[in-house]
């Protein structure tokens, strides 16, 4: 499913204040992943406010070329007053990367579920140099480590129209395997659970910058809103809570010049 053009705006504010960043871990094996080049031609595809960049770009260095793409003008606008050294285009990620070349690094943080994924990934496919990579990452709320967490799902998809808590759950190492695999790229999958304590007030914060919570806004008023609000004082101890999660990163590389038919 491609995901919309106005999905995030509104949203952005919240979105870059409350949004939990990546596990250092996951950054660090994409980095280590990336092609041993001079100066590397990397695409933060469906970038938001560029969250993925704030762990990448200390990792990769200045002198790589970046650009970044989001559908939100509001998150463009966002990310580019964060990063005005990355060049900034607003639209879909999919006919982005068909027109793209030479990329070296195509990440997709917490946005390839919105996307047209068979197009992406054969975009990726074309635009990527030998050794290329992609990396598609993301936090999932891990709801089966946690009372407070099952509840809130619960809410969300009683709230939520169309809302299920197995939103996410594609099986993306098969879709990078059949578009990279006949050529010989290498797909990996990697993985970290981690622990996020966050302020009550941070979390119902979070909730509102969310699509789920907004739908549900919109059906019921802001009565959703206080009844997350409720959960968080019945759950909480004290003023802070620890969120629990599973992270996931998923990549595929594409082989060296002369290898694997490229």
């Amino acid at each position: 499913m491609a995901y919309q053009e106005k999905k995030f705006d509104g949203l952005s504010d919240d979105y870059d204040r409350y949004r939990p960043r990546y596990p250092a871990e996951l950054l660090r094996e994409i980095a280590r992943k990336a092609p041993d080049r001079d100066r590397l031609h990397v695409v933060d595809a469906g970038a938001g406010t560029g969250i993925a960049l704030e762990g990448l770009v200390p990792l990769l260095g200045p002198d790589c070329r970046y650009e970044a793409v989001d559908v939100s003008s509001d998150m463009v606008a966002k990310g580019r007053a964060k990063f005005p050294e990355v060049a900034w285009s607003q639209g879909p990620a999919e006919p982005f990367l068909e027109k793209a070349g030479d990329v070296d690094l195509i990440v997709a943080a917490q946005s390839f579920q919105w996307m047209d994924r068979p197009r992406f990934l054969h975009a990726a496919q074309h635009c990527l140099n030998p050794e290329g990579v992609v990396a598609i990452i993301q936090n999932n709320r891990n709801y089966g480590a946690s009372s407070f967490l099952d509840a809130y799902e619960s809410l969300l998809e009683e709230v939520s129209p169309g809302y299920s808590r197995h939103y996410r759950d594609f099986d993306f190492k098969a879709e990078l395997t059949e578009v990279f695999g006949p050529q010989e790229g290498v797909i990996e999958v990697t993985t970290a659970d981690w622990e996020m304590p966050m302020p009550r007030t941070a979390f119902v914060g979070m909730a509102k910058s969310s699509t789920q919570v907004q739908r549900g806004i919109s059906t019921h008023g802001d009565v959703v809103v206080e009844r997350i609000a409720e959960l968080v004082d019945r759950f909480s101890e004290g003023d802070t809570l620890s969120i629990p999660y599973r992270s996931e990163l998923f990549t595929a590389q594409t082989p060296a010049a002369g290898a694997g038919g490229r």
